[in-house]
């Protein structure tokens, strides 16, 4: 399980804060501890695609995961600050939900979450402005000098958590990430549709893979300031 603290990127939006990846693998046991202590049955998919079970919306969003070598984290930084404002001024489509700066966990890793309010369609043309326009180009390729890894994915928000809403300015962030066992989504959506019910007042959000790394599930919390309270809490 990992933690995070609050850290100021020097990027103003929402959730400007940072959070930790971590991964665990989901067991399919008929009589795992998670199904005993919500009673939750087994559901039945029928014929409908996950997507369409599981989310309520046609928003799209990315996330991004770069990891920065750590002598150009502040040109970085700049960088990307750069990139989002011109992003936002020539695409209307594309919205920059948080940036976060893993503080415990893959050290010098940065997360960058957009939202595209309709779906596919908008997605592709950002990804379309982003190969054609002259300075997104370039500051795309500036940066690439800065990272030792990149890679992304587009998901969808479970219905049942809704979608991101900004916080204070002084919150924590824990990410929890989630590689399922395919076939296997349903079931856990149904499943944490009552557990989120539990921890509603710290769910920000939830949200499933679409397109990327496949059967891929993130959970974010917000946290205790104070670490040593949040431990002890648990």
């Amino acid at each position: 399980m990992n933690r995070i603290r609050n850290l100021n990127t020097g990027l103003s939006y929402c959730f400007n804060r940072s959070f930790s990846l971590g991964k665990v693998n989901n067991t399919n046991s008929k009589d795992g501890w998670f199904s005993k202590l919500l009673m939750v049955r087994k559901i039945d998919p029928g014929h409908d695609s996950h997507s369409k079970l599981l989310s309520a919306s046609e928003i799209i969003y990315e996330m991004q995961l770069h990891s920065v070598n750590p002598e150009h984290i502040d040109p970085y930084l700049q960088n990307y600050e750069q990139y989002s404002k011109t992003a936002s001024q020539k695409s209307d489509g594309a919205e920059l939900v948080g940036s976060f700066r893993v503080e415990i966990g893959d050290q010098d890793q940065f997360i960058h979450i957009w939202r595209y309010k309709h779906g596919y369609p908008h997605a592709h043309q950002f990804l379309e402005l982003c190969h054609t326009d002259k300075d997104l180009q370039n500051l795309i390729k500036d940066r690439i000098r800065y990272l030792r890894h990149r890679e992304n994915q587009f998901m969808l928000s479970f219905s049942f958590w809704g979608h991101p809403e900004p916080r204070g300015d002084n919150n924590m962030y824990e990410m929890r990430s989630y590689v399922l066992k395919p076939g296997t989504m349903i079931e856990w959506g149904n499943n944490w549709a009552r557990g989120v019910t539990y921890r509603k007042e710290s769910a920000v959000a939830g949200f499933f893979s679409q397109i990327g790394q496949l059967y891929m599930v993130h959970h974010i919390w917000n946290e205790d300031k104070n670490l040593v309270n949040d431990l002890t809490g648990r």
